[in-house]
């Protein structure tokens, strides 16, 4: 046995059972491994932001970290920005990157650079392994610092001849440990806070805003009369009827102060006190009012369940009926001209019960929320790092943790250019994802931004800057190039029509919505 098969054996073990990949030569052992040993999936990606991406949506669906297997320096550039994603969003990933053997790396071949160096801004655990004896052990390691929870992205650099070099076996890999509780006073200074009288918000994020979490701060809302919300992007938010809806604080400055405006007590679990998603001349960084009091309860990895649980029995609220509980409340199906409000109808006229969306929609997706809370229960998954181009990639990986639900993918016809190569995956793999396309043949974000900042009206140059027209981008071309069948849209009735298409087939489709 080499040193790739004991890591891939070991990985194994540790119930990393799929592996995103785009490999090079340096990798190619750890590759012939994989036919070696049972019990992984292995899913190429054409770009390497495809595969990181797609690693993040896994562990939001499925609690597991997932592999990556990335070549060298440059591969792992390539894949930076959705690790940064992920970081964000608190997954778990073992990002397993390819490095020249030991002895070759003075000689600064064309592909040699610092990967270490590359690695260690969007990861929370870096290692280099030292041998083929010891990959193993590593591999163990990286597993257990990315199931720390609530996930961590845990880098690998994997030396060729520790790959190919003879190895022992496969190591152990330690259970995963438990989220921490939270301390008394913590929970008894949101007591505090929230039965003071004054107007209190409970501010939720993580893992707080699913399943028995979200129930129960529905109910501290209801005994308290707070206010409920969640943080503006979440990494896996389950929405819908019979879900309490925990209404997502705004992405616009103004609007998210309009919307905090008079609270005095802001309590946090597993959230950050807001701040504006960038500096704007004139409006403040931190968005609650002047003399508002933060109790921070529990932070993201904490044991959030557990947070709810005691500040609900601490206030004799865990057999109260929940607050906002919201109703099925299908909307009729539009008609006419695109609008924002049309399409947000047809979505929760149409989506199917238990659906996964995944939203980069940027611009078009923002005001979907209020729309969507009468649909079907069906979970959110949103961007959380920023960095455009997630969400193609992110409906791979929701589609394969979870193949027995339909994905939806709300995509910018900008972010969708970053990493159109997922299409491609999605055709080889079946994966059952409608994709929508929302093309209004510009970075329509940018618009509205050069006004936030102060910069003035768009003149020609700057324009062309925000712009993807001349040649208009053909997106049903494009899907059917990389292998998936697609149909464009340009009025409601249409994008019903192509909606409902895509969802009655199992397997990829693509509508473009001109807007």
């Amino acid at each position: 046995m080499n040193g790739a098969e004991s890591l891939v054996r070991t990985l194994v073990s540790g119930e990393v059972n799929v592996c995103f990949a785009n490999p090079g030569t340096s990798e190619m052992h750890f590759v012939a491994a994989l036919d070696r040993v049972e019990g992984m999936r292995c899913v190429l990606g054409l770009f390497e932001g495809v595969v990181t991406g797609a690693a993040d949506a896994y562990y939001r669906m499925t609690g597991k970290p997932a592999s990556t297997l990335l070549h060298l320096g440059p591969g792992l550039g390539n894949g930076l920005a959705n690790l940064h994603n992920a970081r964000k969003a608190r997954s778990g990933i073992v990002n397993v990157i390819g490095e020249h053997a030991g002895y070759h790396i003075k000689h600064d071949a064309p592909l040699t650079s610092d990967i270490e160096g590359v690695a260690r801004p969007m990861s929370d655990w870096v290692r280099t392994a030292l041998g083929s004896k010891t990959v193993a052990a590593d591999g163990a390691l990286a597993i257990q610092a990315a199931r720390e929870a609530p996930g961590r992205v845990a880098t690998l650099i994997l030396p060729a001849d520790s790959a190919w070099g003879n190895a022992d076996g496969p190591a152990t890999v330690q259970p995963p440990v438990s989220p921490r509780p939270v301390a008394g006073d913590a929970v008894a200074a949101g007591v505090r806070a929230l039965t003071c009288g004054e107007p209190a918000l409970l501010l939720l994020g993580g893992a707080a805003v699913r399943g028995r979490a979200l129930e129960l701060a529905g109910r501290i809302a209801a005994k308290t009369g707070c206010r409920l919300m969640s943080e503006s992007s979440n990494a896996r938010m389950e929405c819908g009827a019979g879900r309490v809806d925990a209404a997502r604080l705004p992405f616009i400055v103004d609007a998210a102060l309009a919307a905090l405006k008079g609270i005095r007590q802001l309590i946090l679990v597993g959230a950050k006190t807001p701040v504006s998603f960038f500096a704007y001349p004139g409006k403040p960084s931190v968005l609650i009012p002047d003399g508002c009091a933060v109790t921070k309860v529990a932070g993201v990895e904490s044991d959030l369940e557990g947070a709810l649980e005691a500040l609900a029995a601490a206030l004799d609220a865990l057999h109260t009926p929940p607050a906002g509980v919201a109703s099925l409340a299908r909307p009729a199906l539009p008609g006419g001209k695109v609008t924002l409000d049309g399409i947000a109808a047809v979505l929760a006229a149409l989506i199917p019960e238990h659906a996964v969306v995944t939203d980069e929609a940027i611009t078009t997706g923002r005001g979907f929320g209020a729309a969507m809370a009468g649909a079907p229960p069906h979970d959110w998954l949103s961007i959380m790092g920023g960095a455009i181009g997630w969400g193609l990639p992110a409906a791979v990986g929701a589609a394969i943790g979870a193949p027995e639900r339909k994905v939806i993918a709300l995509e910018g016809d900008g972010s969708a250019l970053y990493t159109l190569q997922a299409l491609w995956t999605m055709a080889r793999e079946n994966l059952d994802v409608t994709v929508i396309v929302f093309a209004n043949r510009s970075y329509k974000i940018l618009h509205t931004e050069l006004a936030n900042v102060g910069a003035g009206a768009p003149g020609r140059r700057a324009t062309e800057l925000l712009t993807l027209d001349r040649p208009d981008l053909d997106w049903v071309a494009l899907a059917k190039g990389h292998g998936v069948e697609a149909g464009r849209a340009a009025s409601l009735e249409e994008f019903a029509q192509q909606f409902r298409r895509g969802l009655a087939r199992r397997g990829p489709y693509l509508v473009e919505l001109v807007i």
